[in-house]
């Protein structure tokens, strides 16, 4: 099929074989329908796998430039933790000004415009201009996945009807082709028709969850802890361990319906979970169900939490129920919801008897299963024991709201993963350079009140060290961060020349790796390799020579600053 002839919509998530795409042929103002044969090969400036956060930015930046893009996602939604996670937007506090690309809170805004456009808002919620679906604690923009999936789509339609852009969805990559340091085509199949394609173009980015696309393309890569020896850092253990990876999670949506018994029936782990108590270091004070936690400050002590579904007030103890809420019901005019709805991404579920990273598929799906199995067992618990205010036992009115997370058993489609494999960077992002701590001992008291500063800064970003517990059984650490910057050379692996990272896959420690890992950084990680790739192309070089070379690294900058990109903090 000629490049130029194609469309680029290759949605294939409810079609059955043979595959479909939209097409249009020169002169025609309808596309139509094709078939995808197999062993299909499609052709595009870039090739973008994984349709998360980054991986979205990263297309609409690359789009922008006039670039031709082909798009690919495992699950049947784009948007990662937006979306298939299931987890609103954590963001620091400035970040309604300043703090992250104008595209991202362009985001922001076209998800409040969403809501106003088309729900039954009241007249409060309708005049705020910074208004907050689901009023949580957690996030300024607490919303539902769907609408982050709609959103993402509308920002995306122009270029999917000018056949610039083409999305691939359900699609897997299987395997790469390449050469010295370049790759040069990814084989992929369709997990709902196992057809599969091929993926040509000059450059890839790897913005899989787990960064997939290093070890299939043979780029350097690490996971896991490096030990002090090796990075100097002020938290890092003496010894390293490359399966030593923080928890993930599987979240999932609830309502309540006061007066009803929505019981799930008895989960069959539920007696494990119900009497498990994490094997940590430092220990773990308390057992998973309980509506206590490890405090993230002082790990071997337990913070106690309140859960209250009506709506009461738990103070002074944090309210579980209003934590990731995505739908305040006073938001809307009466009748409209019967219940907030919110999300369960909370220490009770964080799961960590078992790695995600470089393990089979058969092991991948038996921990996420778990994972599952003590979602359940959580809200079975929920309903049947725990603890309320007027001294009784459970919430039986508590409901799983599959349609939240569009599933079948109503979990999220994708696991919220927080550590992946990150790629050996020309340049490494360690605790001395963002620590509040660590930067104080090596930079003195004057330096040491701000970030490192980074000359070859791509963006900006903001976020605690926040390591959740791993799968080696290392209790959650929490440090404080000082305001930094993205350094262009995390973004560019050591040896290979045309793959591109834009996930949480760049060049950070396991320690730094939990202050880079969300949203908004995410996004402008995404967004600023987009670009990069739309210049290396246009000024005919490559990311390696644009970080060494003086005068083309200003005039990337430059471009990124007038896109809206920002590279430094305001005093």
């Amino acid at each position: 099929m000629n490049r130029k002839n194609f469309i680029g919509l290759c949605v294939t998530g409810g079609l059955s074989a043979p595959l479909l795409s939209l097409s249009a042929q020169a002169g025609e103002s309808k596309p139509k329908l094709n078939t995808i044969r197999k062993g299909e090969v499609f052709k595009a400036d870039v090739v973008i796998a994984g349709g998360g956060v980054g991986g979205c930015a990263a297309a609409l930046s690359a789009l922008r430039n006039n670039l031709t893009v082909i798009l690919t996602e495992e699950t049947d939604w784009i948007g990662g933790q937006l979306s298939q996670q299931g987890v609103p937007p954590d963001e620091h506090q400035w970040i309604e000004t300043h703090g992250s690309t104008k595209l991202y809170r362009s985001f922001r805004k076209n998800i409040r415009d969403y809501y106003k456009k088309n729900y039954p808002l009241t007249e409060e919620a309708a005049s705020k201009e910074l208004f907050n679906p689901g009023n949580s604690n957690v996030s300024r923009i607490g919303h539902e996945p769907r609408v982050s999936v709609a959103v993402l789509t509308e920002m995306l339609s122009p270029y999917l009807a000018s056949g610039k852009l083409t999305l691939h969805l359900n699609t897997k990559i299987l395997s790469a082709e390449t050469s010295g340091k370049h790759v040069k085509e990814l084989n992929a199949t369709n997990t709902l028709t196992n057809f599969n394609c091929t993926f040509v173009a000059p450059y890839f980015v790897d913005a899989t969850e787990l960064g997939d696309l290093l070890p299939l393309t043979g780029t350097a890569f690490v996971t896991g802890t490096e030990s002090n020896k090796e990075t100097g850092e002020l938290h890092a253990p003496e010894k390293g361990d490359p399966d030593n990876n923080q928890s993930f999670t599987v979240c999932f949506a609830l309502d309540y319906i006061l007066g009803e018994n929505n019981v799930i029936a008895k989960p069959e782990t539920y007696e494990f979970w119900r009497n498990f108590h994490p094997a940590m270091t430092p220990e773990w004070p308390c057992k998973q169900l309980s509506l206590e936690y490890s405090s993230p400050y002082e790990p071997e002590k337990a913070k106690k939490l309140g859960f209250n579904p009506t709506g009461e007030s738990t103070s002074p103890l944090l309210n579980l129920w209003t934590y990731r809420r995505i739908i305040d019901k006073n938001n809307f005019k009466p009748g409209n919801f019967i219940s907030d709805i919110t999300i369960i991404n909370w220490p009770q579920n964080d799961f960590y008897n078992g790695n995600l990273i470089n393990v089979s598929e058969k092991e991948f799906t038996k921990h996420v299963d778990e994972a599952k199995q003590l979602n359940l067992s959580l809200l079975y618990w929920l309903q049947t024991e725990a603890p309320r205010p007027d001294g009784g036992q459970g919430w039986p009115g508590l409901r799983l709201r599959k349609d939240v997370m569009g599933t079948e058993d109503g979990m999220a489609k994708y696991p919220y993963i927080r550590e992946s494999r990150r790629i050996k960077a020309v340049f490494t992002i360690l605790e001395e350079h963002v620590g509040k701590e660590n930067r104080l001992l090596v930079a003195g008291d004057e330096a040491g009140q701000k970030a490192a500063d980074f000359k070859d800064s791509v963006g900006i970003g903001y976020y605690p060290i926040d390591l959740h517990p791993s799968s080696k059984g290392i209790n959650q650490l929490n440090l404080p961060v000082l305001p930094f910057q993205i350094p262009l050379g995390a973004l560019i692996p050591i040896e290979t020349e045309n793959l591109l990272p834009a996930c949480k896959n760049i060049g950070t420690t396991h320690i730094t790796n939990g202050c880079y890992r969300l949203h908004p950084v995410e996004w402008n990680i995404g967004e600023s390799v987009g670009m990069l790739i739309a210049y290396a192309l246009q000024k005919n070089t490559s990311p390696h020579r644009i970080l060494k070379d003086s005068v083309l690294l200003e005039e990337f900058q430059q471009m990124i600053v007038l896109q809206g990109v920002e590279i430094e903090w305001p005093v």
